[in-house]
């Protein structure tokens, strides 16, 4: 095909428009990481003279490492022997981890990317050393995007926060085989008791496992809050009793208590951490509130006051944000949230805002951003807890649900909250809850004076009904 000729059109090389790539970072390296190698990518201008690369197949520039401490060490090396100031990396799995916090700990500023910004250029030819150099380059323009990380404090707290949802997740997974072994032994306890790893529940679970048959001495460890009564519940135990499903049973209530033991221990370290950070209540007094009893994976310190004391503020004031949700959330966010210049900005990176696509006023799509952010899926419960709420966020979810649907309810109702935990966070401000009359007449107001302005257009006035 002839190339087109004229204004815009020339074939041959032409150099940029001043201005329109500034180097920002000159001294800015790229690495690729992978579970076994990692390869990196500093400015050919910046390597030593007379460097000989042991790889020799690798250009100027690009040099292999391992993924062993050693090797990490000798990357960190060679990077000061280059000169490099700024590192940038793509979140790889859990592989990035030791090596950002290897180069942090040496001093460089280091920035860890999302990787769908490093694939803009759709039929790059892609390798491991073009990925590299991609990066690098990428960097040094500074068209790279650090991801939100926190302090270091904050992910030893965030880490063992993690390993407390993990530890409950797999508890609730063997509460789930005790279900199946005592259906298999046609044992209906579950449709007599609420919960099974309640008081009554467990109390029947380990005298079945200790060798307890008759059903009459098992009903006898109801509970005077449970609602079926000791005759309905001695018809529920008369099971078959088979050997496996016993040994079943008997090994999933072990190992049920076995991670409750571990949660117990998991506690004890997220309470001295949090006991470590500095106090931004500035003796404050929290107002006292009684706690819930009965909850199994309830935390056994006070996490309402530890909390208010790390951020100085109470994120439990805010409707549907229990300790729960408060611990999740400011382990995964943190009480700095600087890096966020509006709360806009903030609810984006949760992902609870609308992706717009649109081209020649046709809307393409406005789904949000899929991801696994945890401080997003702690205020989307805390939103699904709106929906009978007696508040204004429980009539906004309502009135959302009743023209979009559950999901959009969720999703516009926990941006409400976030929304809150920012201005909460980031100014300090006493929080006021708005009753959900008051929402309901300032909608109502809101609803009047667009109907009338829409009147005004049509060249009518909106007058109120008199009543006779």
């Amino acid at each position: 095909m002839t190339p087109r000729k004229g204004k815009g059109f020339g074939t041959s090389a032409r150099s940029e428009p001043a201005g329109s790539f500034v180097l920002h970072n000159p001294h800015a390296a790229g690495i690729d990481v992978h579970s076994d190698v990692h390869f990196v990518a500093v400015p050919r201008h910046d390597v030593p003279e007379g460097f000989i690369n042991p790889e020799a197949r690798l250009p100027a520039g690009v040099r292999k490492f391992g993924a062993n401490t050693g090797d990490l060490e000798a990357l960190a090396a060679w990077l000061k022997d280059c000169h490099v100031t700024t590192v940038a990396m793509e979140a790889t799995g859990v592989y990035w981890i030791p090596l950002f916090e290897l180069l942090e700990r040496q001093g460089f500023a280091v920035i860890l990317v999302d990787p769908r910004q490093t694939k803009h250029a759709p039929g790059r030819p892609k390798s491991d050393v073009l990925d590299c150099q991609w990066i690098g380059r990428l960097h040094s323009y500074g068209l790279l995007t650090a991801s939100f990380r926190p302090s270091d404090e904050v992910v030893v707290w965030r880490g063992y926060q993690r390993q407390r949802e993990m530890l409950i997740r797999y508890a609730g997974q063997h509460v789930q085989h005790m279900q199946k072994a005592l259906e298999e032994m046609n044992v209906k306890l579950t449709e007599v008791v609420a919960d099974i790893t309640g008081l009554t529940g467990m109390a029947i679970i380990k005298d079945i496992v200790k060798g307890v048959r008759d059903p009459l001495k098992l009903a006898k460890h109801r509970n005077e809050r449970c609602k079926a009564t000791e005759a309905e519940i001695a018809s529920a135990l008369y099971g078959t009793w088979r050997q496996e499903h016993l040994f079943a049973l008997k090994q999933s209530v072990k190992m049920y208590e076995f991670y409750h033991r571990q949660l117990r221990e998991c506690d004890a370290q997220i309470e001295a951490c949090l006991r470590g950070f500095a106090d931004k209540s500035g003796g404050k007094v929290l107002t006292p509130k009684p706690r819930k009893c009965g909850k199994k994976n309830q935390t056994p310190f006070d996490a309402r006051a530890l909390l208010f004391r790390v951020a100085g503020v109470d994120l439990t004031v805010i409707e549907g944000i229990d300790e729960a949700t408060a611990l999740v959330i400011l382990s995964e966010i943190g009480t700095d949230l600087s890096r966020f210049p509006t709360e806009k900005n903030f609810a984006s990176w949760l992902g609870l805002c609308p992706q717009h696509r649109g081209s020649n006023r046709r809307i393409m799509s406005r789904r949000v951003r899929k991801g696994a952010n945890r401080a997003a899926r702690a205020l989307r419960m805390a939103a699904q807890g709106c929906h009978h709420a007696k508040n204004a966020l429980g009539a906004f979810y309502r009135r959302i649900q009743a023209r979009c649907g559950g999901p959009k309810a969720v999703v516009a109702t926990a941006r409400k909250i976030a929304e809150r935990v920012y201005r909460l966070l980031k100014y300090g401000d006493v929080y006021v809850r708005q009753a959900e009359a008051a929402y309901e007449e300032q909608y109502r107001l809101r609803t009047l004076k667009a109907m009338a302005r829409k009147a005004a257009s049509l060249g009518y006035k909106l007058v109120p009904e008199t009543i006779e």
